[in-house]
């Protein structure tokens, strides 16, 4: 025999029927991969946004101190022997030149300090006019002829001649090499001595 539907049954079931498939075809749209979840982002943070930090400032490698006669001759733009005058720096002899520098013998020079001002600082002695000495120099970026000895009394040797013999002096026993070639730690402190013609030997090689 035929099986007769309620009606009010039928209804209800297809009702059902229609709520079930709503909640499938949702339950499908949340996993639509064209649309899937945003992924977590690892994008650097702008530099607008990022913390302030200051700067390093430049570092100027002529200003530091030196162990070896060697470094200071490789460091040097200019490596002179003269006689300090009143309005400059006498050129008697040039050991070395690089780096854009220019010399020769019967040149005047200026010297300044490590402030671009004067040549005497509070911690470098005094060039005194008649001076007979041995410069080693760095060029001024900006003024032609013009240097400053590498880091104070570093850059100063006094001299007693100018033949090879003659005696070659640091100026400071504090701001002074240890060593011609190589560094002698027992020596810091004490000065260093030796004599124009290994000057103009280590300049040679340089």
């Amino acid at each position: 025999m035929a099986r007769i539907e309620h009606p009010h049954r039928t209804r209800v079931l297809a009702g059902t029927a229609a709520l079930l498939t709503a909640a499938a075809l949702a339950a499908c749209g949340s996993t639509d991969p064209a649309t899937p979840a945003a992924a977590p982002t690892t994008a650097a943070v702008a530099p607008s946004d990022a913390a302030p930090t200051e700067a390093a400032p430049p570092v100027n490698a002529k200003l530091r101190g030196f162990t070896t006669v060697k470094e200071l001759t490789a460091t040097a733009d200019l490596v002179v022997r003269g006689e300090v005058e009143a309005a400059g720096f006498r050129v008697d002899e040039v050991l070395r030149a690089a780096n854009g520098a220019a010399a020769k013998a019967g040149d005047r020079i200026t010297l300044t300090g490590l402030n671009g001002r004067v040549v005497d600082m509070a911690h470098m002695s005094k060039l005194e006019p008649g001076q007979k000495v041995v410069l080693y120099l760095a060029k001024d970026a900006t003024a032609a002829a013009t240097f400053s000895t590498l880091t104070g009394d570093f850059g100063v040797f006094d001299v007693t001649g100018s033949d090879d013999a003659a005696v070659a002096t640091t100026r400071s026993q504090a701001m002074a090499v240890t060593g011609l070639l190589a560094e002698d730690p027992a020596a810091a402190g004490k000065g260093f001595r030796t004599t124009l013609g290994q000057l103009r030997a280590v300049a040679a090689q340089a």
